[in-house]
């Protein structure tokens, strides 16, 4: 990323219902990351908004991911607000011009999700309760799992009821960078993101390897009679079945 040979910054200026405005103070480059700093003015001292950044390596069409900061939902108004974002985790080795994009709109959650705690490691293959609140209960969302930027799973038009049996596929690979996508059918211009969470595998590996370990000194000492600390002459040969055993 230090090779890139410009980056030149776009921000985005939108106006809603009461008068508001974003302006750019300064954007730093630290290394691998850039941080922008910036003001969000707003008549409405109530208001929160969600914050994202996008970039021209997609044409905008998606937020990046790799954010902290004063980014997200729940936004409040106010001056000295800063965005971090981590290029290079975000992307790779890139090379060329770069632009980037602030977007804000005031945020009021079709969906907010009052039981999930981020915080939890997750195991695929099993089922969780998911618990949300709407201010307009009613019709059908989709409920997505993602790595990144990438859809894995999900449910398309799952009714509004505030509650959700969420399984996580069997077949999900381990990682910290997922989340929850909430759609609305109605309007898919309405949409919010859970924080990322991590999912493991549904039993350690450690527990299974602490298994095959238990196996093969039982078999050792099944093998050697437990008279003598000496294994018999073919010991050699013995200590190799272990990992022939078939996994039980």
């Amino acid at each position: 990323m230090r090779k890139t040979s410009a980056l030149c910054f776009l921000l985005l200026t939108s106006t809603m219902l009461q008068a508001q405005q974003i302006s750019l103070s300064r954007i730093d480059l630290q290394m691998d990351k850039l941080v922008v700093y910036f003001t969000l003015d707003d008549t409405n001292p109530n208001h929160t908004y969600q914050i994202s950044l996008y970039s021209s390596k997609d044409n905008f069409a998606t937020p990046l991911t790799k954010v902290a900061g004063d980014v997200g939902t729940e936004v409040k108004p106010g001056a000295d607000k800063k965005i971090q974002w981590n290029m290079s985790q975000e992307l790779g080795q890139y090379k060329g011009e770069l632009s980037i994009e602030v977007r804000a709109r005031v945020f009021v959650p079709f969906v907010k999700l009052t039981a999930f705690d981020t915080n939890r490691k997750y195991k695929r293959g099993k089922t969780y309760p998911l618990l949300w609140s709407s201010g307009n209960m009613g019709g059908q969302i989709d409920i997505d799992l993602y790595e990144g930027q990438n859809r894995i799973d999900g449910d398309r038009n799952v009714p509004n009821t505030g509650k959700y049996e969420f399984a996580i596929n069997g077949s999900v690979k381990s990682g910290k960078d997922y989340r929850l996508k909430f759609t609305n059918t109605r309007n898919r211009d309405e949409y919010i993101f859970s924080q990322p969470f991590q999912i493991v595998p549904k039993v350690p590996f450690l527990v299974k390897a602490g298994g095959v370990a238990v196996v093969a000194a039982g078999l050792y000492f099944l093998f050697s009679g437990g008279d003598s600390p000496v294994p018999p002459d073919n010991s050699k040969e013995i200590e190799e079945w272990p990992t022939g055993l078939p996994n039980n």
